[in-house]
């Protein structure tokens, strides 16, 4: 099939690819890193689907220089990796492993050698485990804490690093790993998991302090967001989508972007001095991270078996369901194709915030496929590619954009059986072989720069 070659996107505009610490490095003993809560949940029996070990990552702690060639062969003009935060300060707190943030050193120092900007996340959802194991994001400790590990990173790299990110997704970590207990910490609390909301929240504008504070500049954060299509015409679906979008959509965006809670209900159910966090949590940011994968369809709760999350079967005590998309083509992880839905996210939040929303990366976009010849991952990356570029001619305004992910790597539960890399990694060797797509993105990249 030959397709209309991709519309010009604006000089300067930031080509990328993704990746996380705990998805990729592994934990070699000698560097000195702490457990997270993620490397004991993992090894609880079951918890992987196909049985996996995660500690293995793809290896990237020692070959990350083969990684950073991947990326300069692409061209890529940023690489948003992960710090790990039981890597840099083991126990959550105290003392700091030198090692470490060498390690980090190397990398920063490697991706600069090859014009590569350095983009790290300071949190991808590995939870050091001594700060798990005293209850973690449901504790107000647990963001100062944060705070103190994020000035520890900046003043180590902010003379290298020109572009940062606080956090990674909280609402996946509330939902997943605090309200339905299928990461970790693996807690099953439904509503009594907002509290893990807020004090992600607090960490969030105490690093911005702290990140500024230490010299960092250009700060940001990742925030997934999905469209939330009503499933149907009652009050009862009309209540229950209203209910997700809040929760999924505004729940975070809005106290980082206004300085308020959507919902003053929710407001109250949070711990704390809430109306002086919120001045923190609100300190201005440089720009705003835009995960997006698909959008959601959501009704008032049902019995039937399709009624899930992601795959996990949603408890009837919820006030809403998460039915399944039809009438599009799905990914392997049986996810749906709908490229629009990055325009109607766009446009949704620069509707929603005005002024107050600042610029925009797309700090995630990506699918999983099978193989090396991935026409599929081709076709999706180019669909969103243009519903980004119509969103920007709508008047959005977004500066760059990350695939999600640079390699294959280890997908939390599912182990190492969804692919999401423009690199294949065979997870016995960890040998790396660019796939059809990793050209098709060079390509892409070369493109926009005549």
């Amino acid at each position: 099939m030959t397709r209309e070659p991709l519309p010009t996107f604006p000089p300067g505009f930031l080509w990328g690819a993704s990746a996380s610490a705990f998805q990729t490095e592994g934990a070699p003993a000698a560097d000195g890193k702490g457990p997270s809560g993620w490397d004991r949940f993992a090894a609880e029996p079951g918890r992987i689907k196909d049985g996996s070990d995660a500690s293995r990552g793809t290896g990237f702690h020692d070959r990350y220089r083969e990684d950073v060639a991947l990326l300069a062969g692409l061209g890529a003009d940023a690489f948003r990796f992960s710090v790990s935060w039981p890597r840099v300060v083991p126990g959550g707190s105290g003392a700091v492993n030198t090692a470490g943030l060498d390690f980090y050193d190397r990398l920063v120092d490697e991706l600069c050698a090859q014009g590569i900007t350095p983009a790290p996340t300071l949190y991808h959802w590995d939870t050091p485990a001594e700060l798990d194991d005293a209850g973690g994001w449901l504790r107000r400790d647990t963001a100062y804490r944060f705070a103190e590990y994020a000035a520890v990173v900046a003043e180590r790299l902010a003379d290298r690093v020109p572009m940062w990110i606080t956090l990674n997704e909280p609402a996946e970590v509330t939902l997943l790993g605090y309200a339905l207990g299928e990461h970790a910490p693996g807690r099953k609390l439904l509503f009594d998991a907002l509290p893990a909301a807020h004090h992600q929240l607090l960490a969030h504008g105490l690093s911005v302090q702290a990140l500024r504070a230490a010299g960092a500049s250009n700060i940001g954060i990742a925030v997934s967001h999905t469209p939330v299509w009503t499933a149907g015409e009652s009050e009862g679906d009309r209540f229950g989508a209203e209910l997700y979008d809040t929760i999924s959509n505004w729940l975070f965006a809005d106290p980082i972007l206004t300085g308020a809670y959507p919902d003053e209900n929710f407001a109250a159910l949070m711990p704390g001095p809430v109306a002086d966090d919120l001045k923190v949590i609100s300190a201005p940011l440089d720009w705003y991270g835009v995960n997006y994968y698909n959008p959601t369809l959501v009704g008032a709760p049902a019995t039937e078996a399709l009624d899930s999350f992601a795959g996990f079967e949603m408890p009837a005590e919820l006030p809403f369901g998460i039915r399944e998309i039809e009438g599009y083509a799905k990914t392997d992880f049986g996810w749906p194709v709908v490229p629009d839905g990055l325009r109607e996210m766009l446009t949704a939040l620069s509707a929603r915030f005005g002024d107050r929303l600042p610029p925009l990366y797309i700090t995630e976009n990506g699918c999983s496929y099978d193989g090396v010849h991935d026409r599929a991952r081709i076709d999706y990356l180019d669909g969103h590619l243009r519903a980004l570029h119509t969103a920007m001619a709508e008047g959005v305004d977004v500066r760059g954009y990350f695939t999600w992910s640079l390699t294959d790597n280890f997908e939390w539960i599912e182990g190492v059986s969804r692919r999401f890399g423009l690199v294949h990694v065979d997870h016995e060797t960890l040998e790396r072989t660019p796939k059809d797509s990793y050209r098709w993105y060079r390509d892409v990249i070369r493109a926009s720069r005549r």
